[in-house]
C-alpha cells in the first residue's frame, strides 16, 4: 500500500541520475527470494538504495534490519494510530515532533523537536521516540530522497526525572535502529539550549553510539551558534524563526499524521517480518538486541 502522499518513482528518477532501474529490479527479486520479508512496492526500495548511497549489499542488510527491528521493537513500531491510541495522542500534548519547511543550504530536510509540557510524569520514552520516528518517516514519504537529515532538539526542561525515566535497554535498541536500519542519511543531530543534564544522557547512550554517529552531535548553549548549521527563520517564532509558534505548527503537523493513519495502520500488519520462514541464521529479539540486562550481542563498534 502506498501512501496518499509520496514522491513518484519517476520524480525519483528524475531527481537522482545514480538511482537505475536495473538496481530496483535487482532489489525486488532479491526480496522475493527473501520469504521472511514482507512484499513492498518498488517505489519503497528507492529510500533503502538513497540512504545506502546505491551500494547493492549494504541496502540489502539495511532493509533486513528494517523490517526485522520494526517486528522487534513493539514498544515503538506498534500502535502507532495517531487518532485512536490514547498513549500517543496523549504525547502530542508533551512534547512536539514536527518537520520544519525550509530545508539547509546543504538541502537537508529538518524535523524538529522540544517539550511541551516540562512534568516528568507525563513523559513516556518510547511513545516520544514512536511520535518522532512517525514524524520522520511520514517527512521522508512526502520530501522522497534529500540530500540528508538533520534532527534537532531543544533540551530546555530535560530534568534528571526524564532521564532516568527512560528505559536503557529501549536507548539500545533505538540507537540501533537509527544506526542500522533507517533508510534516511543523517547529517546532523542538534542540541539546543543544551545544560548539564544533556552530558548525563549522552553519557547513557555513548556506550551503543558509534563514532560516525557521535560525529555528527552538535550542541548549542543559544541559537547564535545554531546559526551556522540551521537557517534560523525557518524555526518557530520564540526561536526567533518564522514558521509560527511551536504549538500552532504541532497541531497542524497532528493532522497530517491523522491523515496517514490508513497507511500507519496497514504499515503494522505488513510490514513486517516472518522468522519462522527466515532461511539460514535466525535474527531473534534476543539475538539482535541482547538479553535484558546484557549488552554482549549488540556490537556497535
Amino acid at each position: 500500500m502506498l501512501p496518499i502522499r509520496y514522491v513518484s518513482l519517476e520524480e525519483e528518477l528524475k531527481r537522482n541520475p545514480e538511482l537505475k532501474m536495473s538496481d530496483l529490479q535487482m532489489l525486488k527479486d532479491w526480496m522475493e527470494k527473501q520469504p521472511h520479508l514482507p512484499r513492498i512496492e518498488i517505489e519503497y526500495l528507492v529510500m533503502f538504495l538513497h540512504s545506502n548511497y546505491y551500494r547493492m549489499e549494504p541496502t540489502k542488510k539495511t532493509i533486513d534490519n528494517f523490517f526485522t527491528i520494526r517486528t522487534f521493537l513493539p514498544e515503538v513500531f506498534s500502535n502507532r494510530d495517531p487518532v485512536a491510541w490514547m498513549e500517543l495522542r496523549k504525547t502530542f500534548s508533551v512534547i512536539a515532533a514536527v518537520p520544519l519547511k525550509e530545508k539547509t543550504n546543504e538541502g537537508y530536510i529538518i524535523t524538529f523537536a522540544k517539550f511541551l509540557d516540562l512534568n516528568p510524569n507525563k513523559f513516556n520514552y518510547f511513545e516520544c521516540v514512536k511520535y518522532l520516528l512517525m514524524t520522520c518517516e511520514v517527512q521522508n514519504l512526502e520530501h522522497g530522497t534529500s540530500a540528508g537529515q538533520i534532527v534537532v532538539f531543544d533540551a530546555t526542561g530535560l530534568t534528571f526525572a526524564h532521564v532516568a525515566s527512560m528505559n536503557l535497554i529501549g536507548i539500545k535498541k533505538i540507537l540501533f535502529y537509527i544506526q542500522e536500519a533507517a533508510p534516511i542519511r543523517l547529517k546532523g543531530l542538534h542540541v539546543l539550549n543544551t545544560m548539564p543534564m544533556v552530558d548525563t544522557l549522552l553519557n547513557l547512550m555513548k556506550p551503543f553510539m558509534k563514532k560516525e554517529l557521535l560525529n555528527l552531535l552538535h550542541f548549542h548553549s543559544n541559537m547564535e551558534t545554531a546559526k551556522k548549521y540551521l537557517p534560523i527563520e525557518a524555526f518557530p517564532n520564540e526561536y526567533g524563526g518564522k514558521a509560527g509558534s511551536s504549538k500552532e505548527i504541532a497541531a497542524n503537523h497532528i493532522k497530517l499524521l491523522e491523515e496517514f493513519r490508513d497507511w500507519f495502520q496497514y504499515d503494522e500488519v505488513s510490514s513486517r517480518v516472518n522468522e519462522s520462514l527466515r532461511v539460514g541464521k535466525c535474527d531473534s529479539a534476543e539475538n539482535l538486541f541482547g538479553v535484558e540486562g546484557s549488552f554482549k550481542k549488540l556490537e556497535l563498534d
